[in-house]
């Protein structure tokens, strides 16, 4: 199956592509490597460097190469950001989604699999979160995400394309071996930052923020559904074999059904690592809901889907491997990890 993966060069999208190239699918990554690192890919994928802006591009790409299915993965990402910048949000994630929609349309490409997020449910009214719970998203990275599933489910229902969205919560990890993981150039995800302070507090004094510390939870910290991130890259395969099985469009929640604390990530790096984490608290930040754990029933049932690192000790355990060996992040590499 020859499937374009966009944003291929990415922290997810990178171990989407290796994934699918080690159980026999034929990838292309499409990356501006705004975000992404070429030393992520696998140096036997081909790598088309370019924005879904770019019409012609597009247009090229579709008529050089016959794809069975896209994934997409090439979003901004950051809820602040979203706040301070939401017309470039709703550029790069709505109208640029729409480039690529209507370029596979041209092609005759009809298989999609799409990168959303628990962002669209805002704050929630239940939990666990499950498919059928209200979404009313609470900043313009959510609603970008959520006018794309809408875009889907109207094209769907016009008999244009068939997809698949998977609702990420926390993705986080890194390849067992510690070859592979998170390197974003501005880091907001709590795990890498915990893994920072080890690494880089003692010697510089800095010190994480635990933001909030009152809220109705067992130990006043926020709680988070924690996914390993080849947990999330093993659903994208599912889904492409589900769409090639004729499967109807459908929106899957992922994360492991599990809620996790602020400081039980904080305790349970100390025990993997060996360190203390040094922090202090700081107030709320806006918007932050107390907890956010996933129903993943759903995926499970149709697709057959299980989480491998189910445990949040495993996930930290990979993350610290990563972070321990790679400091820098891919700053050093060139070429990446060979296989």
């Amino acid at each position: 199956m020859e499937i374009l993966v966009v944003g291929g060069a990415g922290y997810i999208g990178s171990f989407v592509s290796r994934m699918l190239l080690a159980e026999g699918y034929r990838p292309t990554v499409l990356d501006n490597l705004s975000l992404g690192h070429r030393a992520a890919l696998d140096p036997r994928i081909p790598l088309v460097t370019g924005d879904l802006a770019d019409g012609g591009l597009l247009q090229r790409l579709f008529s050089d190469r016959r794809f069975d299915a896209v994934m997409h993965f090439a979003a901004l990402a950051s809820v602040a950001e979203s706040v301070q910048a939401p017309l470039t949000y709703y550029r790069n994630n709505v109208a640029n989604t729409l480039n690529l929609l209507a370029a596979m349309k041209n092609a005759g490409v009809a298989r999609f699999i799409f990168s959303s997020s628990a962002a669209i449910f805002g704050t929630p009214e239940r939990i666990p979160i499950d498919e059928t719970h209200p979404a009313r998203p609470i900043n313009p990275y959510g609603r970008s995400k959520l006018m794309v599933e809408e875009i889907l489910r109207d094209a769907a229902a016009a008999g244009d394309l068939q997809s698949v969205a998977l609702r990420y919560f926390n993705a986080a990890g890194a390849s067992p071996d510690g070859r592979m993981g998170e390197d974003h150039r501005c880091e907001t995800h709590l795990i890498p930052l915990v893994l920072k302070a080890v690494l880089g507090g003692a010697k510089s004094g800095a010190r994480l923020k635990v933001f909030g510390t009152d809220y109705p939870t067992p130990d006043g910290t926020c709680v988070r559904d924690y996914i390993h991130v080849s947990d999330l890259a093993r659903a994208h395969l599912l889904a492409a074999d589900y769409l090639s099985a004729g499967g109807a469009s459908a929106a899957f929640n992922l994360g492991n059904g599990k809620g996790f604390s602020v400081m039980e990530v904080i305790r349970t790096a100390e025990k993997v690592t060996g360190r203390a984490v040094a922090f202090e608290t700081a107030d709320r930040r806006a918007g932050d809901p107390a907890v956010l754990v996933a129903a993943a029933d759903r995926i499970s049932r149709e697709l057959g889907w299980q989480p491998a690192y189910p445990t949040l000790e495993a996930i930290i355990e990979t993350a610290w491997k990563w972070h321990a060996s790679h400091p820098d992040g891919y700053a050093a590499s060139q070429t990446g990890p060979q296989d």
